[in-house]
């Protein structure tokens, strides 16, 4: 069968596939993003209680595997009372394990910010939350964005993990497909190729628009 007739007879259940790959990928990012942003501001304070935490988040989900961790949410966790629905579990589960890693680029970004320019905002008796606000983050934003789109390439090849606990995504549908065509070459070549296009044409052209208007802003453009 031609990839053509193959793409035809099962369009159905890849545009399915690829829509919930894409809203697993949407949601596994905001909450990247989020933990990312409050772990990694979290380990630059002093104080044990808020940079414990942190600490301990970044390196259990950095240190473990994806699909362990899927499971854990998904199977173990009812074990102590939280049930989460197979979709929920998913996307919350590679979001947090991006997180961690992304927590490590934020504060990175953020102590990569020249000594000076944290000095002269004390200077100016900017308060240290107004002063992390206009003049840090807005730089750090600059210095992590192009490390962010590599993270997020990897986020999105992550979900395809979430088939494992029978979410639909195109790794479910496509082994799905497999099952009962055994066109192995057609069906997995395909969700190659998919994949392929939602981070070169999706992802990449996003981060670099967000990197060149981040510039824009700094006057660096």
């Amino acid at each position: 069968m031609s990839i053509i007739d193959f793409i035809g007879n099962h369009s159905s259940s890849l545009l399915h596939g690829t829509l919930v790959t894409c809203l697993q990928f949407l949601l596994a990012a905001i909450v990247a993003i989020v933990m990312a942003m409050i772990a990694g501001m979290a380990r630059l304070s002093r104080r044990n209680l808020i940079n414990g935490p942190a600490l301990v988040y970044i390196e259990v989900f950095r240190g473990t595997s994806l699909l362990v961790q899927i499971y854990w949410i998904f199977f173990v966790l009812p074990l102590f009372g939280i049930s989460l629905p197979k979709f929920e579990a998913g996307f919350i589960s590679v979001g947090l394990n991006c997180g961690a890693y992304g927590a490590e680029l934020v504060r990175g970004a953020i102590l990569s910010v020249p000594r000076g320019q944290w000095e002269a905002a004390t200077a100016l008796s900017m308060s240290p939350g107004r002063r992390m606000r206009r003049i840090i983050l807005p730089q750090a934003l600059a210095l992590m964005l192009p490390p962010w789109g590599n993270l997020l390439i990897e986020l999105l090849k992550g979900t395809a993990l979430v088939s494992l606990i029978s979410v639909t995504d195109l790794m479910f549908q496509v082994k799905q497909i497999n099952a009962t065509t055994y066109l192995s070459a057609q069906a997995f070549g395909t969700a190659l190729v998919i994949y392929y296009v939602l981070a070169r044409f999706s992802i990449t052209p996003l981060m670099r628009l967000a990197e060149r208007g981040v510039a824009r802003r700094l006057g660096r453009a």
